[in-house]
């Protein structure tokens, strides 16, 4: 909760591209979690389902040329400028107050 603010500003430059969203949600069972149970900063990045959940993924038709360039062109563009903002900062990501 504490990194949304901070994500939130980040993305900003990247209304016009559709990039919008900033979410506490967790959609479960992605790799950031171990990272996020034991108190480090794991974020995931949703990406738009409508290729996602098609009877493709994670089958043996899940192949590179099933890639949409302008969805992998948006994200690579979105993550590159969020290692860079993280690069740059002063103070660490907030941690989660863990329980």
């Amino acid at each position: 909760a504490a990194a949304a603010p901070i994500f939130r500003a980040w993305l900003e430059p990247f209304k016009e591209m559709g990039a919008t969203t900033i979410t506490l949600s967790n959609t479960g069972g992605t790799d950031h979690l171990s990272y996020d149970r034991i108190g480090l900063p794991g974020f995931q990045f949703i990406q738009d389902e409508i290729e996602y959940d098609a009877r493709t993924h994670h089958s043996n038709q899940d192949v590179f040329d099933r890639i949409q360039a302008d969805d992998m062109r948006q994200a690579a563009t979105i993550m590159a400028a969020f290692v860079y903002q993280t690069a740059m900062m002063d103070e660490k990501i907030p941690r989660k107050v863990m329980k």
